[in-house]
C-alpha cells in the first residue's frame, strides 16, 4: 500500500519553498499540480531536464533520411525519367519534400513519444487528488512507503508554508 499526502496552497511561492523543504526532509514528491507553469518548481522537485528535444531531433533525422532516400529511390532507381536534362538524383529538387518529411516525423514522433512516456492515452481515467486542482489551487502530492511515512512532520512543514488544506490518502497498488 502507498500513502499519499496531498497539500494545497494558495500561491506558487509557498508551493516551491514547501516542495524543496519536503525533499530536504526525505519525502518523495510524486507530482505538483498548478493552474499555470511555475518557475523553479522543476528544480525544487528535483526533475531532470527533458529528453524530449533529443527524441524530436532523432525523429527529424529519421524523417529527413526517409524523405531523401524515398525520393532518390523513386526518381533514380525505380522510375528514372529524364525531365529537362535534370539528373535523376538532383538534391536541390529533393529539398522541399525532405524538409516536409523532417517536420512531419519530428512533430508526430514527439507527440507519440510524449503520450507513450507519460501514459496519457485515450480512455485513461485521471486520478483526481484534490478539487480545483487546476483552477486556482497549487497542489503537491507526496508519497512514501507506508512504513516510513511521517505524517506529523508532513503536517508541520505544511503549516509552516501556509498550506490551505492537507489530507492523507491510502491506495493499494
Amino acid at each position: 500500500m502507498k500513502k499519499y499526502f496531498i497539500v494545497s496552497f494558495d500561491n506558487e511561492f509557498d508551493l516551491v519553498e514547501a516542495t524543496q523543504d519536503f525533499r530536504d526532509k526525505g519525502f518523495t514528491v510524486m507530482d505538483a499540480f498548478t493552474p499555470y507553469a511555475v518557475h523553479g518548481l522543476d528544480k525544487a522537485m528535483g526533475l531532470k531536464p527533458s529528453r524530449l528535444g533529443k527524441i524530436c531531433f532523432g525523429f527529424a533525422l529519421l524523417g529527413l533520411a526517409i524523405g531523401l532516400y524515398g525520393q532518390y529511390w523513386i526518381s533514380a532507381v525505380n522510375w528514372p525519367i529524364n525531365i529537362g536534362g535534370k539528373p535523376w538524383n538532383s538534391m536541390p529538387g529533393f529539398m522541399p519534400i525532405a524538409f516536409e518529411t523532417t517536420i512531419l516525423f519530428a512533430g508526430l514522433g514527439t507527440v507519440f513519444a510524449l503520450l507513450w512516456r507519460t501514459g496519457v492515452l485515450p480512455g485513461r481515467k485521471p486520478k483526481i487528488y484534490a478539487q480545483d486542482v487546476t483552477d486556482d489551487k497549487f497542489v503537491l502530492v507526496l508519497t512514501e512507503e507506508l512504513s516510513s511515512f511521517n505524517s506529523d512532520t508532513a503536517e508541520a512543514i505544511s503549516s509552516q508554508y501556509h498550506a490551505v488544506e492537507w489530507h492523507e490518502k491510502l491506495e493499494s497498488e
